[in-house]
């Protein structure tokens, strides 16, 4: 079978692997209908992702149809994070911050090619989507995650920073829970998009004086979508007395706030990773409900045999794409 494999930094190609016919009693085998390319992706191909070995089948936005069985030809959803089962956050109903996940395309061959096999847990049924739409769900589900671990709700005002494919996401999801949603980025373009296609009229630049008016009490949750160290910290002073930084993002820099501030505002900062079975399922209902748009959303549909000689350009042009997606 023909699959997508990062063979080194700025290298992108098409590689014939042997297709697996079939697989271990705990897992199921999957033809792949469609696979979103995420920053993660990008990132392995600019040679800034830190816990990757070259080359890499990379694709872990994944929806596929099951191979044989009774409920052969279902589609469903792949969770990508193969978690041990055994270490204390999985014990503890946490597998997605398991201390020895695997994730399909990052620390092992991704789901960029036309079959793999899955562990049975990681699959879940994708009933009422199309194949675009289910390979949606994962990215969405980052930010869904987020806004659970926030606990934002209707009254709440809160400010994502970084409209990205993550960010978008998860103020999505907090506008679903009711709240009152602003967005800041650098980029004009994407927060143009974020306004005119998905109605987020509260937004800013970096060089806004924001905490005037009627917002000069802050934020009760900030959530960090940037994957930047100094905004990070630039973020911390939004956040209101009593409020909340959550994030998203993931960085390798230290990151430093004012103890005094931190502790005079009795702020909480929450770390939220990857997602649950509960998130995944919680994005699949609100797709149903035709409360995300996942039209708008996906900027293009590519053939796997076109991304060698696009996937550069894609990863240069990433201020005017939300989320490109691939069929085998």
């Amino acid at each position: 079978m023909t699959c997508g494999v990062c063979v080194r930094p700025g290298v992108f190609a098409l590689e014939t692997r042997t297709r697996p016919d079939s697989a271990p009693d705990d897992f199921r085998l999957v033809d792949i209908a469609a696979i979103g390319i995420c920053g993660t992706d990008y990132h392995i191909f600019d040679g800034k992702h830190p816990f990757l070995d070259y080359p890499r089948v990379i694709g872990h936005e994944l929806s596929g149809h099951l191979v044989d069985g009774p409920d052969a030809g279902q589609l469903v959803v792949i969770n990508p994070y193969i978690s041990c089962g055994d270490c204390r956050a999985c014990r503890r109903g946490k597998p997605n911050c398991c201390s020895a996940i695997a994730v399909l395309g990052v620390h092992t061959d991704g789901g960029m090619c036309a079959r793999i096999a899955v562990p049975r847990g990681n699959l879940y049924p994708a009933t009422g989507l199309t194949p675009v739409q289910a390979a949606m769900v994962e990215f969405l589900a980052i930010g869904a995650h987020a806004v659970a671990r926030s606990g934002c709700g209707a009254g709440d005002r809160v400010m994502v920073t970084g409209a990205g494919p993550i960010g978008l996401g998860t103020a999505l999801f907090a506008r679903i829970a009711g709240a009152e949603v602003h967005l800041l980025d650098l980029s004009a373009a994407r927060l143009a998009t974020a306004a005119t296609q998905f109605g987020f009229s509260r937004t800013y630049s970096p060089d806004d004086d924001i905490l005037t008016g009627d917002l000069a009490d802050g934020f009760d949750v900030v959530f960090d979508a940037t994957g930047n160290a100094t905004a990070i910290e630039a973020g911390f002073p939004l956040v209101a007395h009593g409020g909340l930084t959550v994030l998203v993002s993931v960085v390798k820099d230290d990151i430093t706030f004012s103890d005094s501030e931190f502790h005079k505002r009795e702020s909480q900062i929450v770390g939220s990773r990857n997602a649950t079975r509960a998130d995944f399922d919680r994005v699949m209902a609100a797709i149903r409900a035709g409360l995300v748009p996942t039209d708008l959303l996906a900027s293009a549909v590519l053939p796997l045999a076109d991304l060698p000689a696009r996937f550069a350009s894609l990863a240069k042009d990433r201020d005017h794409l939300i989320k490109v997606l691939v069929t085998p």
